[in-house]
């Protein structure tokens, strides 16, 4: 049995627990030791990519040009929600 058939062997009598932790550990190892033959893999996704990809983006509903006019909206909104004008 080669070594690489006796590692699958090992890994697979272990529990799911372990298995889990032993992949987080390769790829530990693979961030540190990147391999030569391979190029490096990108960079963590941005934070906007990564709610995009998430669903958060998208999620409501509101004007486009909010941040510009947020107080208007907002006295607007609250005057009639509260009825204080």
């Amino acid at each position: 049995m080669s070594n690489l058939e006796q590692l699958q062997t090992d890994v697979e009598a272990l529990p799911a627990e372990a298995q889990l932790l032993l992949m987080d550990f390769l790829e530990i190892l693979k961030k540190r030791y990147p391999q030569k033959n391979q190029p490096e893999s990108t960079a963590d996704p941005d934070p906007y990519q990564q709610f995009q990809e998430s669903g958060f983006i998208g999620c409501v509903s509101v004007e486009e040009n909010l941040s510009t006019t947020y107080k208007q909206v907002l006295s607007e909104t609250w005057g009639a929600k509260y009825d204080h004008r």
